[in-house]
């Protein structure tokens, strides 16, 4: 469903640099896959992000989703971010609402839909409170809700949990693999987090700086759900910390 062929992403910094944040990237990801995309700050996994999302366009190659050349964002590629970035003038409910009405659906259907997004994210009773009564844990499930309830193809994460405390990010990465089972949509995740990328991925790419963006790959086959206490599961987790200590640092040229 996601193919990137041959990419390279520059930019120019604002000492007249020019900084290759890409370089010859070529991934795939089937439809239904859960990929994570795992490496050091710096080293272009949001770019990438950016790319398949079409916020950015490529310096060189292609990025295709379902056979087509990517020309921009479109509503078949859901995009959640770190930050909730929820409207905090608006019922969590309107928030969800907000994408729909964009899209054009029918006035007597947005309250059934947004509602059903949100009780499939367990934010059923908290329809009518506004963006500063919820944790932030709650705030990026009505994010995650957002997203959904437009029915995606695809979903394009970026560290969505990283700010969260740890028991929250757990409860949430279960609570979007219980999201991704039953409705089996394509997920391409970035972290920076090696037991985040263990728990949730069918397959793992590793980035690092240019050249050659990526890495390594590496197939999980750990049965689900998940025991982050198995013995397994610890071998997983280091087996890819091992593949990131040996990458050099990322270096961002200002």
């Amino acid at each position: 469903m996601i193919r990137v062929q041959n990419c390279r992403l520059t930019y120019r910094t604002p000492c007249g640099h020019v900084h290759t944040a890409l370089d010859h990237v070529d991934l795939h990801v089937d439809e239904a896959e859960f990929v994570c995309v795992l490496g050091p700050s710096g080293c272009g996994k949001t770019s990438l992000l950016n790319l398949v999302a079409g916020f950015l366009k490529p310096s060189a190659g292609v990025v295709l989703f379902d056979n087509m050349s990517v020309a921009g964002p479109g509503p078949d590629r859901g995009v959640v971010f770190q930050d909730p970035t929820l409207f905090p003038w608006l019922t969590v409910r309107q928030n969800v609402e907000f994408g729909l009405r964009n899209a054009g659906c029918a006035p007597d259907r947005l309250a059934p839909r947004a509602t059903a997004a949100l009780a499939a994210v367990g934010m059923r009773a908290h329809i009518h409170k506004h963006p500063h009564a919820l944790s932030g844990g709650m705030r990026q499930r009505v994010a995650l809700a957002r997203v959904l309830v437009l029915e995606p193809s695809a979903l394009l994460m970026d560290e969505p949990f990283s700010a969260l405390d740890a028991n929250t990010r757990e409860r949430l990465q279960d609570e979007l693999l219980r999201i991704w089972d039953e409705h089996r949509r394509t997920v391409l995740y970035v972290t920076h987090s090696v037991e985040e990328a263990a728990y949730l991925a069918d397959r793992v790419l590793i980035m690092g700086p240019p050249p050659e963006s990526i890495k390594d790959e590496v197939a999980l086959s750990l049965p689900r759900p998940r025991d982050r206490a198995s013995d397994e599961f610890r071998a997983a987790v280091q087996l890819l910390r091992g593949k990131l200590d040996r990458l050099p640092c990322c270096v961002v040229e200002t």
